[in-house]
């Protein structure tokens, strides 16, 4: 059986559940960094996207009742793989050692022309 979690603060572009919880493991889905303030993208580099999808899924995460600490596996899609230092860089600051697992993928675009999009695992 599997149970939804919606966040409020994080906005839908599609029909899907911002998480669902299986047992002891919740698979959240993927976040492009889209101001749920304005519903709109947020405008700047990388590093300001990459903020904002870890806001947004920070916000899932917590709408379910769990922190950074419970995440296991964090999947990173960027449009241009030269970004990749840069999202380093911001991803280092949301969590502490040990590092969750991590697959970073160049893919050709994303939803809305976002240039980074990132999904996460986590366990209770």
């Amino acid at each position: 059986m599997r149970n939804a979690i919606q966040a409020g603060s994080a906005v839908a572009v599609g029909p899907y559940s911002h998480a669902v919880e299986s047992g002891d493991t919740v698979y959240l889905s993927g976040q492009t960094p889209i101001d749920p303030a304005t519903g709109k993208l947020v405008q700047g580099d990388i590093a300001c996207q990459a903020e904002q999808c870890f806001a947004n899924l920070f916000a899932v995460l917590a709408a379910g009742g769990l922190s950074t600490d419970q995440v296991v596996k964090v999947n990173v899609f960027l449009v241009d793989m030269d970004d990749f230092a840069a999202m380093n860089a911001v991803y280092e600051r949301q969590f502490s050692k040990p590092y969750p697992a991590r697959t970073t993928i160049g893919v050709a675009s994303l939803p809305l022309g976002a240039r980074i999009e990132m999904e996460m695992i986590a366990r209770r």
